[in-house]
């Protein structure tokens, strides 16, 4: 199912915060009770490609192409992932503070997770992430 997407998230680190926002088109499907979410997004070094599985209790997030990552996400949980980079593959470690997805059922919903980032043990942020997406309506 085509639909719009929106993802924001804040980053605070040592007392500064940035916003990252995006809009943007992609695709919904569900399975096992799961719902991913399809997108690309266009970057400087090339065409990322997205997926985002929300599960009851937990999230992924697969990247591929330009930049290839893996992080999972579970409330209460220290997670291991990867970032791979021009220097090779680094660990990153998510401490998911807060999960929660909610979903009509119909193709709308939001989901936010808060959540530390630790690449290779180094604490390099904390990141609020809300993702909203909504059926595409064809006029």
């Amino acid at each position: 199912m085509p639909v719009k997407i929106w993802v924001k998230t804040d980053v605070a680190h040592e007392g500064e915060k940035e916003t990252f926002e995006l809009s943007l088109f992609g695709r919904l499907f569900q399975k096992d009770g799961s719902t991913f979410l399809k997108y690309d997004e266009v970057q400087d070094e090339g065409v990322v490609h997205t997926i985002v599985k929300l599960a009851d209790a937990n999230a992924l997030i697969l990247r591929s192409g330009a930049l290839k990552m893996r992080m999972i996400f579970e409330k209460g949980q220290l997670l291991n992932g990867s970032y791979e980079s021009q220097y090779g593959t680094l660990l990153v470690t998510t401490d998911t503070k807060t999960f929660t997805h909610k979903t009509d059922g119909t193709g709308t919903g939001r989901a936010e997770l808060v959540y530390k980032l630790l690449m290779q043990g180094d604490a390099v942020g904390t990141y609020t992430m809300n993702i909203h997406y909504e059926l595409e309506e064809h006029s």
